[in-house]
């Protein structure tokens, strides 16, 4: 067994956020305990004993890093050395212009990492309150599905009651039970992506009458009951359930998942399918394909009716059905400080979706940084926050308080959020002309901001690793 020195950090969770910060720590010269309940207590949503299972998407969404922020956001991880993104990048399969990873695969990579790294001990277990006191340093990345007892402790420690939210999870489909005598394989404008040749996905097209009937089904069929306790729970928009948007309006769905843009039945190219339900590769092998933006809540039975109604699917085997569950976060601006500890007790520093990120690249982000303050901490040295023109100092300042306005009411409720270039401050000189010399306009003034702030965050990104972190320096 591992000695625990006084400067050994101890990482709860063994998700996307724990096993980053675990990494980070370790990289820096510090040792590890790793603590993960799995399998000894298992969660609705996790299915193996994998260190950072993927029990969503299997999409790090896009990879652009000149004009997307989570795109943006993977390339500022590389730079950093990220497990995770090392981890992705070995094992993706081609999504268009995204960034989606053989599940099983990413999981044995990031598994097989942790372990073999010489100062990190994994301990299996559930820990079943606050980490003992002589835990001179912890990281709790214990994410939305934290173990009860642990929810208790943390809730009574901080006198705030947690905020929650569901999510949803969606089905996967197998490949050859597809009839692509009625789909096609496409992406979006024909896009080419990382391991991608620009026909990443499955299209099933639908004319309107399939539509309205589509939608009908969605609002008309069986829901999950929620318990009690879950009745005034909101979603996050971000990952809303596909009846709850069915909900919201007819045309919803042609404005989000389904809308039919960019996509050209080969079969019939003059007619133009009034939606559009795209499948995205799930593993490696290809033999798996997920539902795109169909996280659901209907009982297994209606999903399996429901969504064999869609044209190509109507014999389709399912190797997993959508599924629910609840989503909890802290009230972060208010519990944490910069560094991310919670200010009624430092010791403990939080990572991951519970500090109120999300997402898969925007929870291991916080990891990644949490990781590189606790290895600071245990090392008696300084470590400055990362600039918040870059994307992880801009999604840092957004869990930490830069987000919050006064209203009328107070202090504005801290929600979940995406990594996105509304975070980032505003250009001190945006730009008002083409390389051609023309005046910007519309859609390609916004193309041209997005990329000037993209390449302000990785120069600025580069100097503060050169002066914080010039071990990481070297190895670039």
């Amino acid at each position: 067994m591992m000695s625990d020195p006084s400067n050994t950090v101890h990482v709860v969770g063994g998700g996307l956020a724990g096993s980053e910060a675990a990494w980070q720590i370790a990289q820096a010269g510090v040792r590890v305990v790793l603590h993960e309940m799995r399998p000894a207590r298992m969660t609705e949503a996790h299915r193996t004993e994998g260190l950072a299972e993927l029990v969503c998407s299997n999409s790090f969404r896009s990879d652009d890093a000149a004009n997307n922020a989570v795109g943006l956001l993977h390339a500022e991880m590389r730079k950093l050395g990220s497990l995770v993104m090392r981890a992705a990048d070995a094992n993706q399969v081609p999504a268009g212009g995204a960034l989606a990873v053989d599940r099983d695969g990413f999981s044995a990579a990031v598994t097989k990492a942790l372990t073999d790294h010489p100062l990190i001990e994994l301990q299996r277990g559930e820990l079943d309150g606050l980490p003992p006191a002589d835990w001179g340093q912890v990281v709790i990345a214990t994410g939305p599905l934290t173990s009860a007892p642990l929810a208790s402790a943390i809730q009574a420690l901080t006198g705030e009651d947690s905020l929650a939210f569901f999510d949803a999870i969606a089905p996967i489909v197998h490949r050859d039970s597809i009839d692509m005598s009625v789909a096609w394989f496409q992406s979006r404008y024909d896009k080419v992506g990382p391991g991608g040749n620009g026909a990443d996905y499955i299209n099933c097209p639908m004319t309107r009458e399939q539509y309205d009937g589509f939608v009908a089904a969605l609002i008309e069929g069986c829901k999950v009951d929620f318990k009690d306790w879950e009745t005034n729970t909101p979603y996050f928009d971000g990952c809303l359930p596909i009846e709850v948007m069915a909900e919201r309006g007819a045309e919803t769905l042609r404005f989000g998942p389904m809308k039919p843009v960019g996509l050209t039945n080969p079969k019939d190219p003059t007619v133009k399918p009034y939606a559009i339900v795209q499948l995205r590769q799930d593993n490696k092998l290809g033999t798996l394909y997920n539902l795109v933006g169909f996280q659901t809540k209907l009982k297994h039975g209606e999903q399996s009716r429901i969504f064999r109604s869609i044209p190509g699917l109507e014999s389709a085997e399912f190797a997993r059905l959508g599924g629910l569950h609840r989503n909890t976060f802290l009230n972060s601006p208010k519990l944490l400080d910069q560094q991310l500890r919670l200010r009624a007790e430092p010791r403990l520093r939080f990572a991951g979706q519970m500090t109120g990120c999300e997402g898969y690249v925007e929870s291991a982000s916080i990891g990644l940084i949490a990781g590189l303050y606790a290895a600071a901490d245990a090392r008696q040295t300084a470590l400055a926050p990362p600039p918040a023109t870059t994307a992880l100092g801009a999604l840092l300042g957004h869990i930490t308080g830069g987000h919050i306005e006064t209203i009328d009411a107070g202090p504005r409720s801290f929600q979940p959020m995406n990594v996105n270039f509304g975070l980032f401050p505003p250009l001190a000189t945006p730009p008002t002309h083409g390389a051609d010399g023309k005046k910007l306009r519309g859609p390609d003034k916004t193309v041209a901001k997005k990329q000037a702030m993209s390449a302000r965050a990785l120069a600025d990104l580069d100097g503060w690793i050169a002066e914080n972190l010039p071990a990481a320096a070297a190895a670039a």
